[in-house]
């Protein structure tokens, strides 16, 4: 029997006025996989992430998460979903940004509580025991009542991903999340995405950590020029054997670093 993907890409396309950002891209997620996406700037990796939580708006193709369209309520006739739907879809998407996003006024868990009272309609106490406890497996059950402006960025990020995976996603999106951290930061992020990975979590992510990128996925797809240029097994794309020139020249700028 074919096992159908989590999240299932058709030929999506993307445009900003006469600039293609994306082309008839196609890719799939299976449930409890982790594929990340690597490329150089400018080559679609942030818009993919985007048209899939429908922040952005897709011109073509089509985006399934367990089966259902991502965006519009009719494949064939592109009926826009409501907001309200639109809403309830992104749920299933959490996304975690590369610049945190927390809102500014309210304390770590009330960054947490906000959507799963808004959107998953649970009970204040109910909403402040699942942030405690998503906040606990961050290692920040300690700064529950703090503001952002009074954690580092590497605790910003970690609040971010508490957020996003105490809703409940079936699949996690993350956009180069370590990209505005001091590097002294950037591994406390990695080792609470590599904990989620080994839990089951479903992740597509995009990411410039080439060695975490190799340790932490199953599949790694490398994007150009709004295309997938190439995919398969960590191995298999480190070690150059897909044979493709762009892909070796972008791994280029990397040797001598920890690939």
């Amino acid at each position: 029997m074919e096992v159908v993907p989590l999240l299932a890409i058709e030929q999506l396309s993307k445009s900003f006025g006469s600039n293609e950002v994306l082309k008839s891209v196609d890719l799939s997620v299976s449930a409890g996989e982790v594929v990340t996406i690597i490329g150089p700037s400018g080559s679609g990796k942030t818009t993919l992430l985007r048209c899939v939580n429908f922040l952005e708006f897709y011109d073509g193709g089509s985006i399934r998460i367990d089966g259902s369209e991502v965006g519009f309520r009719d494949g064939s006739q592109r009926r826009r979903r409501t907001e309200r739907d639109l809403a309830r879809m992104r749920a299933e998407t959490g996304m975690v940004f590369q610049s945190f996003n927390l809102f500014p006024h309210l304390t770590a868990e009330q960054n947490v509580t906000l959507g799963l009272q808004q959107v998953r309609g649970k009970s204040r106490k109910d909403a402040r025991d699942t942030a405690r406890h998503w906040l606990a497996r961050v290692g920040l059950e300690h700064k529950a009542g703090s503001l952002p402006s009074e954690l580092s960025g590497g605790q910003q990020q970690r609040v971010g991903i508490a957020r996003a995976v105490a809703m409940e996603p079936k699949v996690l999106l993350l956009d180069e999340i370590t990209s505005a951290l001091d590097p002294e930061l950037v591994g406390e992020v990695l080792d609470v995405v590599t904990q989620l990975a080994a839990d089951g979590m479903t992740m597509l992510m995009v990411t410039h950590e080439i060695a975490f990128a190799r340790d932490a996925s199953h599949r790694i797809v490398f994007m150009a020029d709004g295309r997938v240029s190439a995919e398969g097994s960590p191995d298999h794309i480190m070690s150059g054997a897909d044979g493709n020139d762009r892909l070796e020249a972008f791994l280029s700028r990397f040797r001598g670093s920890r690939i």
